[in-house]
């Protein structure tokens, strides 16, 4: 068994932070939750699940210094969705970058996205990038994980399409698309804190299926029995809401992610790997489709 290690996590109330958290917790280690809200419900969650909250934001340093102070590790995370755009992202994680190395931290888990070492020019994928390179040259021994499109993506923010009986996608219907379960990122994240030295200096793209559209909608619509088909947007019509997301799903169209499925489930066996289909039926259907 790997010793007990003390590991702040931020965005600990959010998917990937929140799943890391809870799979440290399980596996013996303390965690330090990075949180704004200690009276948030997913604060108050991880509180009862034995975490200690450290209150605070990437905006305040002294915040950040204090959470830094006297862990062993810390799982890094940060979004252009509640920040304020992609800069403000940069800026987050360039911040905690900063904290971790005048800590003395031994090793930052930093998460990001998968592809974006590519030069996409996808926005919000370009943003992580930079937290990527400010932190293989600050001298803070790090690994990077970068997971792809989540499986819960089709649950949130394309749910209320599956109420409609589809899954629309601005991409063909027969491209595959590279997809991981937030439940997966969490123990990913725990394993690489567990065995850090085989993890450092590392970066790797994060995937646990494949699937087209067409395939997504037919297995949504075995496990809830009710007939569920794909539908292409245009492209313009993303375009029209959000140029950063019609850049996402044009390069999705023309290139997409390339993580290595295999390698993965080699170097990773202790992961509770799940295909796409067992993923779905472990799912609340009743509260998705209402």
């Amino acid at each position: 068994m790997p010793k007990s290690l003390s590991v702040l996590v931020t965005g600990a109330t959010g998917k990937q932070g929140g799943a890391v958290a809870r799979a440290l917790l399980k596996k013996g280690h303390k965690v330090r939750a990075f949180t704004r809200k200690p009276d948030s419900t997913g604060s108050l969650e991880l509180k009862k699940l034995g975490a200690e909250l450290a209150v605070g934001s990437f905006a305040d340093k002294d915040s950040l210094a204090r959470a830094m102070k006297g862990v062993d590790a810390a799982f890094i995370m940060s979004t252009p969705f509640e920040a304020g755009g992609t800069e403000a992202e940069t800026q987050q994680g360039l911040s905690a970058v900063d904290a971790a190395k005048a800590a003395g931290l031994q090793h930052v888990v930093y998460t990001s996205v998968g592809g974006a070492n590519q030069k996409t020019g996808i926005p919000h994928f370009d943003s992580k990038f930079r937290v990527e390179e400010y932190l293989q040259k600050s001298g803070v021994p790090y690994t990077i994980i970068a997971p792809v499109w989540f499986n819960e993506n089709f649950l949130g923010m394309f749910g209320q399409g599956l109420k409609q009986g589809v899954v629309a996608l601005a991409l063909p219907a027969q491209r595959k698309l590279q997809q991981v379960a937030v439940e997966e990122i969490g123990a990913v994240g725990a394993a690489v804190i567990d065995r850090r030295e085989q993890f450092l200096g590392k970066r790797f793209d994060l995937a646990s299926s494949e699937l087209s559209g067409e395939q997504v909608a037919e297995v949504f619509s075995r496990v809830t029995g009710k007939p569920i088909r794909f539908q292409q947007v245009p492209i313009a019509q993303l375009r029209a809401t959000s140029e950063d997301m019609a850049r996402m799903f044009e390069w999705f169209d023309k290139v997409g992610y390339s993580a290595d499925l295999a390698a993965l489930r080699r170097e990773l066996p202790e992961v509770p790997w799940r295909s796409f289909e067992e993923w779905a039926r472990a799912q609340d259907w009743k509260q998705v489709l209402g």
